[in-house]
């Protein structure tokens, strides 16, 4: 598995920069109807670290996670076949800035699952553990699974598991039961992905009736993610983790309601639907 985007390993080095250099967006000066996902393209208000985990994950977290009381949601990662945590800092470091903590799994066989699943425990443990940077700042019940390609087989795998309330496949492999999801799901496609392509996706997502669910299609993207459609990609997960994990009632108008915003936006997006659970949501 190569990048998840081309530019992503420069995103790594210029991370620090690129934070400073954007203004920071807090959820709440956020549009309160018809919100699209490229308003959580922006970063929001807390500077990103990343350090090491245990000797299976990497970590990234908000700066002034120790000093603030703040509980913190949580992103659990799968990275694609063969791929590295390093090649999706992008969305890793993005996330931080929004208040979450990311546990990236350092494999590029994250199939089962599990090793995604271990990094919830790991958090977890370090949240009672006495002297952790973690102690009572981990929100234990709003835990989302996430991967690309294997990885995103993976987060199926894992969304499995009652540890996890929200999942998003991105581009997945065949990993995984959907019908054993139960929480929403996110599924994301390319529409120029011959990986992985559109129409397997799709499947998926038609297949997952027992939860909301929601599909979408990225316009142009291959399953490299190249220019712009990570930046879009980006955003749409945040939106999805603002509102499923925090409670963004703007950021639900993206995904849900009678005009969501992922809809409109129809030069990033070129094909989206909702199942029946979704459409009541």
């Amino acid at each position: 598995m190569r990048s998840f985007s081309r530019r992503s390993l420069l995103a790594t080095t210029t991370a620090a920069v690129a934070v400073a250099l954007v203004p920071g967006v807090a959820a709440a000066a956020l549009p309160s109807v018809a919100a699209t996902a490229r308003d959580y393209e922006k970063d929001g208000p807390h500077q990103p670290v990343k350090a090491a985990g245990d000797s299976a994950h990497t970590l990234y977290y908000p700066a002034d996670l120790a000093s603030s009381t703040a509980k913190h949601p949580v992103l659990i990662w799968g990275n694609g076949t063969g791929a590295t945590v390093d090649q999706y800092e992008l969305l890793f470091t993005h996330l931080a800035t929004w208040g979450y903590v990311v546990a990236a799994a350092n494999t590029g066989q994250s199939g089962s699952g599990i090793e995604m699943l271990d990094g919830a425990k790991y958090l977890i443990a370090e949240n009672s553990r006495q002297g952790s940077v973690f102690q009572d700042r981990i929100d234990t019940g709003q835990i989302a699974a996430a991967g690309h390609s294997q990885g995103g087989g993976g987060a199926i795998a894992a969304g499995a598991d009652p540890l996890v309330k929200t999942t998003i496949p991105i581009m997945p492999g065949p990993q995984g039961t959907v019908g054993a999801l139960h929480g929403p799901a996110f599924f994301v496609s390319g529409q120029a992905d011959i990986i992985v392509p559109a129409l397997y996706v799709r499947a998926r997502f038609d297949a997952c009736d027992q939860v909301p669910a929601v599909y979408g299609q990225l316009r142009s993207a291959t399953h490299f993610l190249q220019g712009d459609t990570r930046y879009r990609l980006v955003g749409a997960i945040t939106a999805w983790l603002q509102y499923h994990l925090a409670g963004d009632q703007a950021a639900k108008s993206v995904f849900y309601g009678p005009n969501p915003g992922l809809q409109q936006d129809t030069a990033a997006w070129s094909d989206f639907a909702r199942n029946s659970r979704a459409d009541s949501a």
